[in-house]
């Protein structure tokens, strides 16, 4: 593959400008309000052990609160309405 001139002059100039232009893209704090964490089936099986788990040590790494939420029924299909009608967060 040839590279023409002008195009890698276009991709040296970017990725000379990429470290000056990440100083001022501060992103905020995240996450902000308390995550919630949807699990489709019920309380006390392996995949409710195996979010609260992931909650637990995702709230130590990161030092925010993480909420389990089981909705079961319809085989998955009331925890996945409830994550599509979720508020959107960014």
């Amino acid at each position: 593959m040839k590279l023409p001139r002008r195009r890698f002059l276009h991709l040296a100039a970017g990725a000379a400008a990429l470290p000056s232009v990440s100083c001022f893209a501060w992103a905020q704090a995240y996450p902000t309000r308390p995550v919630r964490i949807i699990v489709p089936f019920a309380p006390a099986g392996s995949s409710d052990i195996v979010a609260r788990l992931m909650g637990q040590w995702l709230s130590e790494r990161l030092g925010q609160l993480f909420v389990i939420e089981n909705r079961p029924g319809a085989g998955g299909n009331i925890g996945t309405e409830a994550a599509v009608r979720a508020s959107p967060d960014g």
